[in-house]
């Protein structure tokens, strides 16, 4: 069975004042030669960038725009999972088994950042978080992204992010 290694490092604009966590990439976006779907979230159906659309009332159409956006509010991004294998042709986080965490660069931003608030994308990325460093207090949890998650509308999802990323 295939070993994925993550093909991100984190992405942290300085200063840093949250950190959006995920899990691992999708399938297809591990796979990608496209610069534009070869960054975080890029699985066509992630609703991440849509909401983030919303939050920042600007079209994010590519990486260079989605960094610079981020990067002016101090929002970094990162994955707590380094290697995976895929039980299934899923991009389900419930299909991943883990081969590796991402503990030591995490270790590092929160050694560097010891306030920075780390957002969640899932109860799982919470969880494994939690597991690797159960001690860290600045955490909490966004809606999932995925538009398996439907409690919320994107609207909504968008209302809440904003109140968290941005405090309004």
């Amino acid at each position: 069975m295939l070993i994925e290694t993550h093909p991100h490092a984190p992405f942290l604009p300085q200063p840093l004042k949250a950190l959006i966590m995920g899990s691992f990439p999708g399938r297809t976006s591990t796979l990608s030669t496209d610069p534009d779907n070869n960054w975080f979230y890029s699985a066509k159906r992630n609703q991440l960038w849509k909401i983030l659309e919303k939050v920042f009332d600007q079209p994010l159409t590519n990486q260079k725009v989605k960094a610079a956006v981020l990067s002016a509010y101090g929002i970094g991004i990162v994955d707590i999972l380094l290697q995976v294998q895929r039980l299934k042709m899923s991009n389900a986080d419930q299909d991943l088994k883990i081969i590796a965490y991402n503990d030591q660069a995490i270790g590092q931003i929160l050694k560097h950042y010891p306030c920075v608030s780390v957002c969640f994308t899932s109860r799982f990325v919470e969880k494994h978080f939690k597991y690797c460093f159960p001690d860290y207090p600045h955490t909490v949890l966004l809606p999932s992204p995925s538009p398996r998650y439907a409690r919320l509308s994107l609207d909504q999802k968008a209302e809440i992010y904003k109140k968290i990323l941005l405090g309004a």
